[in-house]
């Protein structure tokens, strides 16, 4: 006489929940302390050196201090002699001047190198190298390298076009031509980067594409066009406020090559600052001020990232 055998499902019974084995809950506890140990060097590292001073200053910005003595709080009155000091305007005006120039000039130099070196088959990688060899130097050598350029006297530029009469021109001593001449430097010794970035993004464009629009008789600008810049809408978008924003934290140019001059023609916001703390002695105005950029490029990035969330797409 056989019996059925009868499964939980048929009698209507769950069967009671299952915990997991002590033993592997155990070791995967461990090796989770174990990660978290791990990580808490690098955690202290980046919050000490990157948002500890962030807190600082924020509280900096409040107060009237050498650093030395003890510090008074002042409230919002950093604030209010920073919004009152004429030359906070004029920097204002010079930075978003460099920050223009730099996107005109320096931001499709990048993508049209990038094209015109993806379609090199011999000695690409040479092309590579050359192209990001300027990022390679100290930036402030790339800087002392390209003022002894600028000389008015016995400089490389104004040498080579005296060969075909033109200049001698006064480009690092003029209030009309100091800004450019920063800007193109600025562009010589940051555009690899951008570069590079853009050729890797461009082995993402399927090869398929190019060869149905080379039968088609497409020359390469138009391949460009119509291909690889829709591919790369995305970088291109991110690039621009990547570079937005470093442009307008420009200090090592105007530091370096002009300290300002002439006629606080090239005074930036970021030169402005180091003034206050270094030269003047004034971190509570110091504080402020970057407080304030720094608000400007968080807004400025939000409002950014938010008109173009479906282009990047």
């Amino acid at each position: 006489m056989t019996t059925l055998q009868t499964s939980p499902e048929d009698t209507g019974v769950r069967p009671a929940a299952t915990s997991p084995p002590p033993r592997r809950f155990r070791a995967r506890l461990r090796n989770d302390l174990l990660a978290a140990l791990f990580l808490l060097p690098a955690l202290f590292c980046f919050g000490y050196f990157a948002w500890w001073p962030v807190v600082k200053g924020l509280e900096l910005s409040f107060q009237q201090t050498n650093l030395v003595d003890a510090a008074q709080w002042v409230g919002l009155d950093n604030f209010r002699r920073v919004f009152e000091d004429p030359l906070v305007t004029t920097a204002v005006e010079n930075t978003l001047l460099f920050a223009g120039l730099a996107l005109v000039i320096g931001f499709p130099i990048p993508l049209v190198l990038a094209l015109q070196i993806s379609t090199v088959r011999r000695l690409p990688g040479l092309y590579r190298y050359l192209v990001y060899l300027p990022v390679m130097l100290p930036p402030v050598v790339s800087v002392l390298l390209w003022k002894a350029f600028y000389d008015p006297d016995s400089g490389l530029f104004n040498a080579v076009l005296g060969l075909v009469g033109l200049g001698p021109y006064p480009w690092l001593q003029s209030t009309r031509t100091a800004m450019l001449s920063l800007v193109l430097e600025a562009t010589w010794a940051g555009l690899g980067t951008a570069t590079l970035i853009y050729l890797a993004a461009l082995t993402r464009v399927p090869p398929e594409l190019y060869e149905a629009a080379e039968t088609d008789g497409a020359g390469i600008w138009r391949r460009a066009w119509h291909i690889a810049l829709p591919q790369l809408r995305g970088t291109v978008l991110l690039l621009l406020l990547l570079q937005f924003i470093g442009t307008l934290q420009a200090f090592t140019e105007p530091f370096v090559m002009t300290d300002g001059g002439p006629q606080n023609a090239t005074v930036t916001v970021l030169l402005l600052i180091y003034r206050y703390a270094f030269v003047d002695g004034d971190y509570g105005a110091a504080s402020a001020l970057s407080l304030l950029l720094a608000a400007a490029l968080s807004l400025m990035s939000a409002v950014y990232l938010r008109a173009t969330r479906r282009w990047s797409n």
